[in-house]
């Protein structure tokens, strides 16, 4: 078989059982498995493959049949246009939170980084930034660390920590800061919420567990394979986000901010919390699907990182 109808079978059994995409999925397996990238297949759609070619080629379209997630059978995900390692470990990295990152880098440096793709609203900037100090910053439940180690490599000179409580999770973000070369350059913690000591931000990035605990049997099969740990939110989805918005205040630098990605119907609780909580400049940023995804806020008007801008 030559590699356009060995392609052609393989989309063909994917479609079959239900898999979103079986085109790219497939071209994705079988450049894995060739050692290419997946443009390359276009320019060898005649060139005949062995069986020893195809045989891990099938094993893993029928692994991808059941629903096992692409990006475990890779071993890696796209975050940011980089490679990321990807595993049970941690949660899948989402383009939604690549759009959070966005938000943050506008915050920090408006000027749209070179490698970045989007195009993020303007954040007006005060403080620290305006002095020209490196900013402070903290990723709480960082996962595979993605968020963490992309605003290190985007943002030279920036403090940058990040905290989770799965020690798995954490040795995989350690794996990736060590893929993408930053040695010590990202603080990684073990701990619930925040990092040990006193230190206090200028800002706090969290992508937290926003489901409700009644909900994740309901969930599609490729995402109730993240861990159980990165999903649970809680009897209503917001039990560990409400905890971080209550001890924010206390790990906050003066005019400090918190970014936050939520569930699809949580900004008006959300903000409420904030409000509670005396937080200001409360603004929703809505994600590529005009969802309300994002939540940031500020604990006051003056002084500090940024001032929030609807």
């Amino acid at each position: 078989m030559t590699v356009l109808e060995t392609l052609t079978a393989a989309a063909g059994y994917l479609n079959k059982h239900g898999i979103e995409s079986p085109r790219l999925n497939a071209e994705h397996l079988l450049a894995h498995v060739l050692g290419k990238k997946r443009l390359d297949l276009y320019l060898e759609f005649d060139r005949p493959l062995s069986d020893a070619e195809r045989a891990p080629l099938r094993e893993l379209i029928r692994d991808r049949g059941t629903g096992r997630p692409l990006q475990h059978l890779l071993g890696t995900a796209e975050f940011f246009g980089r490679s990321f390692l990807c595993d049970t470990r941690a949660l899948i990295p989402r383009p939604e939170t690549e759009q959070l990152v966005e938000i943050v880098l506008a915050i920090v440096a408006p000027t749209p980084s070179p490698s970045s793709s989007l195009k993020p609203k303007p954040v007006a900037v005060s403080g620290a930034a305006q002095g020209g100090q490196a900013p402070t910053l903290l990723d709480i439940g960082t996962g595979s660390g993605v968020i963490a180690i992309t605003l290190a490599l985007e943002l030279p000179g920036a403090e940058v920590s990040a905290t989770d409580i799965s020690p798995a999770a954490l040795e995989l973000a350690k794996g990736n800061a060590s893929r993408h070369t930053l040695g010590d350059t990202v603080t990684f913690s073990e701990a619930d919420l925040f990092p040990p000591g006193e230190t206090r931000f200028d800002l706090i990035i969290a992508n937290l567990p926003y489901i409700a605990s009644g909900d994740l049997a309901s969930l599609q099969p490729e995402v109730r394979q993240d861990p159980a740990l990165a999903l649970d939110g809680g009897p209503d989805g917001l039990a560990i986000i409400e905890r971080l918005i209550t001890q924010s205040p206390h790990r906050l630098a003066e005019g400090g901010t918190l970014a936050l990605e939520i569930g699809h119907d949580q900004a008006a609780r959300v903000h409420e919390i904030l409000a509670k909580n005396g937080f200001q400049k409360i603004a929703i940023r809505r994600d590529f699907h005009e969802i309300e995804r994002f939540v940031l806020a500020s604990r006051k008007d003056k002084g500090g990182l940024v001032a929030v801008n609807k």
